[in-house]
Parts: structure tokens; sequence; C-alpha cells
């Protein structure tokens, strides 16, 4: 099990540079988030890009299928390559495989619910899922979100990524409403057939 301090001090917004070549220097740092409840303490033995599937599984997760892909950048846009991210998040029906998660909802046993995967040269990763459920907690309704644990060379930050058809939930949420002006880099863009696109930029790489 990773023990993780978690950081949200840091002040997020647009940070402004001069351009070079037509290309930003300086981009908007991603809101770091609390790490949350329910991070593994163990996994079903697959770490892989695929969470829809399990090894020796009878089918496919239940749910919407989707595509999560962006990159993890510095805060002067370069890529970084070879970053650790750590992804885990609810199932279709708002459960974690976690055995302190107190949800009466379904477990699915032919969903993965973790991967831990590397940024490719260009920064670039993506994984296959389905979209989380939303879920009763202590703090209110939590609208659905995939939690990364994020390491580059020189940093390491917790985030939450949200969806972007879920605006309003979003709204309501005091996890989100606490990221202040940081929130929208919290929220991946549509890019249709259930792809989405969401880069991940680090105050250092």
């Amino acid at each position: 099990m990773v023990t993780i301090v978690s950081r949200r001090t840091f002040a997020v917004g647009t940070l402004a540079g001069a351009a070079l070549g037509g290309r930003a220097l300086a981009q908007s740092l991603t809101a770091t988030s609390d790490m949350g409840p329910f991070f593994p303490v163990s996994h079903r033995g697959e770490t892989d890009a695929d969470l829809t599937r399990v090894a020796g599984g009878a089918g496919r997760a239940k749910g919407q299928v989707i595509e999560v892909m962006g990159r993890v950048l510095d805060k002067s846009g370069k890529p970084v390559s070879g970053a650790k991210l750590d992804l885990w998040q609810a199932n279709a029906a708002g459960r974690y495989a976690h055995p302190q998660d107190p949800a009466v909802m379904p477990l699915d046993p032919n969903f993965q619910g973790f991967a831990s995967i590397r940024s490719g040269a260009d920064g670039s990763w993506k994984i296959l899922t389905v979209k989380p459920g939303s879920y009763a907690s202590p703090i209110g309704e939590r609208p659905p979100h995939i939690h990364l644990d994020v390491q580059g060379r020189d940093f390491r930050g917790i985030y939450q990524m949200y969806f972007p058809e879920d605006a309003e939930a979003n709204g309501r949420d005091s996890l989100f409403k606490s990221l202040g002006d940081g929130a929208p880099t919290s929220v991946a863009s549509a890019q249709g057939d259930h792809r989405y696109s969401w880069d991940i930029v680090l105050l250092e790489g």
C-alpha cells in the first residue's frame, strides 16, 4: 500500500509567459486534489490500460465503455516521458472494489478498476475503461470521476478527472468546488464517440 501526502495548497491558475515559435511557454497547472478513499490495497493481478476486461473473466465490464487519453506535461508545455500514472475508479454502478467501501451496489467481476501505466516519449497516455457511476458519500453525492496518482521525474501529484457532461453535478460537488479557479483544469474534453482527452500539467516534470 502506498502512503501519499496529497497536495491541494499550491495556487493554480494560468501562468503568464512569453511565446516561442508560436507555442506558449507557460501552461495552466492541473489542480491537485485529496487522494480520496479507496486507493486499491490490492488489485486483481492486472494493471494494464484496458480496465474493461479481466483475464479469465466471463466477458466485458458493465457500463458505457469509454476511451480516455491525454499527455503529461510540465509547466513549460514540454512532454514528460516515462511518467507513472496509477488510476482507480468506481465501476459503472458507483462501487469501488475496496473492502472499506460501504456501498451496497454490486461489484463487477469483469471490471479491473485499477491501472498502472507509463506515459510515452511524447508524454501521451491512454486507457480503455467504463464511465464510473456517481455515488453517495459523507460529503454528498459524488459525480463520476477518475482518480490519478501521477509521478514525474521531479514531482508527484494527486488528481481527480471529471466529465464535461456532468457540469451540474460537478458544480454541486464539494471537492470540485474546493479547487476554486483551478476546477476547469480537472474537467476532460469530450472528443465524441465516448472518447475524452485530458492533459495533466505538473508543477515540475
